[in-house]
Order: structure tokens, then C-alpha cells, then sequence
């Protein structure tokens, strides 16, 4: 059995559409989440330091896909 199981579709499907138009995303350098081009703050960590270059946001974006999710969801918390 392998350690690192197959990645979500979804997940794929979401890195396929940023990184088809990275011009709109841009990545938090808090934390390293994706957020739209117009957030002035990370929601997830409040941060407000980005980058935008279109290499890094592709690349985030498929590492990200590749990634075992990590955020903890309210549903986590039932």
C-alpha cells in the first residue's frame, strides 16, 4: 500500500482553472495559500504579503493538488 494516496479530483480540477489564468490568484507568503488577486488579506491567516508572478501561482497550484489537504474544516471539529 502506498503512503500517499491519490489526490483529489477536485483538488486537480481547481489547480487546472488557476493555473489556466494565474493573473487572478496570487499566492500568501504566510502561509502559501491561493487567494484571488483582489484579497487584500489572507483568510486564512491574515497575512498580507503575496506573490504574484504567474510562475509561483502555477507552481503552488500543483503543488497544492499533489498535497494531502491540511486545513482543518468545521466539519473536522463534530
Amino acid at each position: 500500500m502506498s503512503n500517499s494516496p491519490e489526490p483529489d479530483d477536485s483538488r486537480i480540477k481547481q489547480a487546472e482553472k488557476i493555473a489556466s489564468h494565474p493573473e487572478q490568484y496570487k499566492v500568501c507568503e504566510g502561509c502559501g495559500s491561493i487567494v484571488v488577486a483582489r484579497a487584500i488579506t489572507c483568510p486564512s491567516c491574515h497575512a498580507y504579503r503575496f506573490d504574484a508572478t504567474a510562475q509561483r501561482v502555477i507552481t503552488q497550484a500543483r503543488d497544492l493538488a499533489l498535497k494531502n489537504p491540511a486545513s482543518v474544516l468545521s466539519s473536522d471539529l463534530n
